[in-house]
């Protein structure tokens, strides 16, 4: 975009020519050499919606001249493609149906609202939907993968520009340097780091892509045929929870910082450790929740684990082997609560296994009876086992 009039600016953010000079004479909107650039635009955008909020000019001045709007500089870098088109349109352009497009919209975690004003570029992404349906896929299955698309990007988009805020930015107005030099600092380290974030997220999809049909593959073969009766969306896994035995003591006694890096730590190195046909499915706190199709060697890799372990908080780990229903990703059922019940009875260094992973592990274990337990949530007791090297 070219360098604009006045005039043409305020129509675009919705002022008046007035209203635009003063925030310009004030230095709420600074200029580069008297030009309205496309980041200058940006910039007016941003005080214009954060105006409507209620700040203050006073207050936007500061924040301008300390560089915290130095964000709305970076607005030209994303695409410009007007929305102009309705949900009747892309119904219309697609042949999907209505209803599925607004399941779709809201599974992503877009707003419904936005269905109304569809750009171009939504347009291609709903024809790839199409796409994929045509080809096969079945509904149900697409609806969870678009499901766990949308919180992954969402979570991926969120990380990038909160540690561009903290690492970048922040730093930035700490030494004190002017905004618009902040602002023109971030954006041309952005146009650089942008282009390269598509072809980096590709590469890793592949990669962990090719590494799970491996393990699917895997883990037919190595099936006893007893999950063919689970029921559609149902399968046979071990869980794993692993926690550290103290930690929200050790929070208060030691900081929040501190306790952080002892849990990243932690679940870097379980991590690392964690035999190929197991992963990390989500961590709560200082929780990982771990899911392998091989409950014999999810124990032993657990017990190897421990044998590791002599600093304070010392890990604890439950697990359980049963039935979960599959959905978005995650993993639901009484055997993932079970699992957890389990790990939390756990004391720092054991690991607590349930009945279940005891009879499908190998020799190279021993299994001490701890007894049937009443565990919260669940009206019959649990037969609890302390698994541990063989011979110890």
């Amino acid at each position: 975009m070219s360098d604009v009039t006045l005039s043409e600016v305020a129509r675009r953010i919705d002022v008046t020519p007035a209203t635009l000079r003063r925030w310009v004479r004030d230095g709420i909107v600074p200029l580069r050499d008297g030009s309205w650039t496309p980041a200058a635009v940006a910039h007016a955008r941003i005080v214009a919606r954060l105006r409507s909020r209620g700040h203050s000019l006073e207050e936007l001045r500061r924040a301008s001249e300390s560089g915290r709007l130095a964000y709305g500089y970076m607005e030209d870098l994303f695409p410009g493609d007007e929305a102009h088109l309705t949900l009747d349109d892309a119904v219309r352009e697609t042949g999907l149906d209505r209803e599925l497009i607004e399941r779709m919209w809201s599974g992503i975690g877009f707003n419904p609202a936005q269905l109304d004003s569809i750009s171009e570029d939504d347009l291609q992404l709903l024809r790839y939907v199409g796409a994929v349906l045509a080809a096969g896929f079945p509904h149900e299955a697409f609806m969870q993968l678009i499901r766990v698309y949308g919180h992954a990007m969402a979570q991926i988009a969120d990380a990038e520009v909160r540690l561009f805020h903290l690492y970048v930015h922040e730093p930035l107005i700490r030494e004190s340097v002017p905004g618009l030099e902040i602002a023109e600092e971030m954006q041309g380290l952005a146009r650089d780091l942008l282009p390269l974030a598509s072809p980096i997220m590709d590469h890793l999809h592949h990669r962990f892509l090719q590494h799970f049909v491996e393990q699917d593959v895997v883990g037919h073969l190595e099936s006893t045929g007893a999950d063919e009766d689970l029921g559609l969306g149902r399968l046979r896994v071990a869980i794993a929870f692993a926690d550290l035995a103290g930690y929200t003591r050790l929070t208060e006694e030691a900081g929040d910082e501190q306790a952080l890096g002892l849990v990243e730590r932690f679940v870097e190195t379980v991590g690392h450790t964690l035999p190929e046909d197991a992963r990390i499915v989500k961590t709560i706190g200082d929780a990982v929740m771990i899911v392998s199709s091989d409950p014999g060697a999810l124990c032993e890799w657990a017990v190897g684990f421990q044998e590791l372990q002599s600093e304070r908080p010392l890990p604890r780990i439950g697990i359980h082997y049963g039935a979960v229903l599959y959905r978005d990703g995650d993993y639901y059922g009484s055997a993932v609560n079970l699992a957890a019940r389990v790990g939390a009875r756990a004391a720092g260094r054991e690991v607590l296994v349930t009945r279940e992973v005891a009879d499908a592990a190998s020799r190279h274990l021993d299994f001490e009876r701890i007894g049937e337990v009443r565990l919260k949530g669940f009206t019959n007791p649990t037969e609890l086992l302390l698994a541990r090297p063989a011979g110890d």
